[in-house]
């Protein structure tokens, strides 16, 4: 079951928002200064390199990747951070994880296996969207304007499936070997998935700390506020290289 905030505390709207704005600023700030230099699932030229000229199963070098790129991609990581923000029962947390995990695992692997091609641009600017998506369900506003709340499963599920096409495009940029390629890419989303255990390790060993302090309540419309800033800025980041193609 997740929490939203507009039902928790109304009455601290202004405090809150002003403290929101800060946050958004420096939000906006880093995300607008790793963009230009670091496009959603980039993969370093070392990397590349190996990936290009390898051949036949290199399973361990792969798992390393698949595992590296989770860890450094923080579209994922704000997306993750937005889904558990308000989960506190390891059961809750391993079902919205593992909804995550099989979107993403179905497309990545359909993706580069079958050479379905997406525009890296819209899916790009769909997984910063999904940020935006998930801040606003912390916050409560589909409720809100809806009248009711859709579906939170079904949302991270299908957010997977951009999310892991997102993995797709970026591998099909490159000149894949079909010698061991199967196995290859098994292994990368084996990598994958290691590489989301370790990152929403360490999100929830901090949201742990976060959430025994008294500030907590204070401090977490402004988070939300700051995540769902950064969405929009990944999402017109991509949106303006899609339109500069």
């Amino acid at each position: 079951m997740t929490g939203n905030l507009i039902s928790d505390f109304p009455p601290r709207w202004i405090g809150a928002i002003l403290r929101a704005r800060w946050l958004a600023f420096i939000a906006i700030a880093l995300l607008s200064l790793l963009a230009t230099s670091v496009f959603a699932h980039g993969v370093a030229e070392d990397d590349k390199l190996f990936i290009e000229q390898t051949s036949g199963m290199q399973l361990i070098p792969f798992v390393y990747l698949g595992a590296k790129h989770m860890v450094t991609g923080y579209d994922h990581l704000l997306f993750l951070f937005g889904v558990i923000f308000f989960l506190y029962r390891m059961r809750e947390i391993g079902t919205y994880v593992t909804l995550f995990a099989i979107g993403h695992s179905i497309t990545l692997l359909y993706g580069v296996l079958s050479g379905t091609h997406v525009n890296p641009y819209l899916v790009d600017a769909i997984i910063g969207l999904s940020v935006v998506y998930k801040a606003l369900d912390n916050l409560g506003a589909f409720k809100r304007v809806l009248g009711f709340q859709p579906n939170t499963k079904a949302a991270v599920l299908i957010f997977g499936f951009f999310h892991g096409f997102g993995l797709a495009t970026k591998l099909q940029e490159f000149t894949l070997s079909q010698d061991g390629l199967v196995p290859n890419i098994l292994a990368f989303n084996v990598g994958v998935e290691l590489g989301q255990l370790l990152a929403l390790a360490a999100i929830l060993i901090a949201m742990g700390f976060w959430r025994r302090t008294d500030a907590f309540g204070r401090q977490a419309f402004a988070a939300n506020v700051a995540l769902m800033a950064a969405g929009f800025v990944l999402m017109g980041h991509q949106m303006t290289g899609y339109f500069n193609i």
